[in-house]
């Protein structure tokens, strides 16, 4: 009767022995697929983001040189008319994350900064220039110089600029939705994302 009661004993200890490592062992084989599918997901998010846009402005150019003691000077003058188009990127390539599989959490650790591209067309009309005050190289240059400032200043101020913001937290809610689904959490700069919405208010 011991020897039997002892061999039930030893079989039920094999027995929860052998379901603890299989639990413990599917539990690890979930994470490592789960850890999978969130890379995979990552590579598929892990684009070029871009927001493109078109800017036309006209700009009047005149410089006037003095000779002999400001008794003599020289006009040159233009009307200068620019089409230029421009685009906003984000290389999500250099997104910077941390996968903690053990605690089912997905690290935004850096997302990197916007790109602004601008491609100016620049042609100019009514060019009048007198002899000793004649237009050169150096002045086409401080001309687009000037205007690549110009544009800078108003495409960083304009709607172009969000467009691009809105298409990247498009990009990161996917990853919100897979890591919501699988009971993982999202975090970016050490904040728990609680859902999609919350990425308007981040300080991207």
């Amino acid at each position: 009767m011991r020897k039997f009661l002892l061999g039930v004993i030893v079989a039920l200890i094999c027995f929860w022995g052998y379901q603890y490592v299989k639990n413990q062992f599917q539990e690890k084989e979930d994470l490592q697929e789960a850890s999978n599918l969130i890379e995979q997901e990552i590579k598929n998010v892990s684009k070029l983001v871009v927001s493109e846009g078109s800017y036309a402005k006209v700009y009047n150019y005149e410089n006037t040189e003095s000779f002999v003691f400001k008794f003599l000077s020289a006009r040159k003058k233009a009307l200068v008319v620019v089409n230029a188009k421009a685009n906003v990127s984000y290389d999500l390539r250099e997104m910077k994350y941390e996968v903690a599989a053990e605690n089912k959490l997905l690290k935004i650790t850096q997302i990197p900064e916007p790109e602004l591209n601008i491609n100016p067309d620049i042609k100019y009309y009514d060019v009048t220039q007198d002899y000793l005050n004649q237009f050169e190289a150096k002045d086409y240059n401080k001309i687009k110089s000037r205007i690549q400032t110009d544009l800078e200043k108003q495409i960083k101020n304009s709607v172009l600029m969000k467009n691009a913001e809105n298409r990247l937290i498009s990009e990161l809610q996917k990853l919100f939705i897979l890591t919501n689904s699988m009971g993982w959490t999202l975090q970016y700069n050490q904040q728990n994302l609680n859902s999609s919405e919350e990425f308007q208010d981040l300080k991207l």
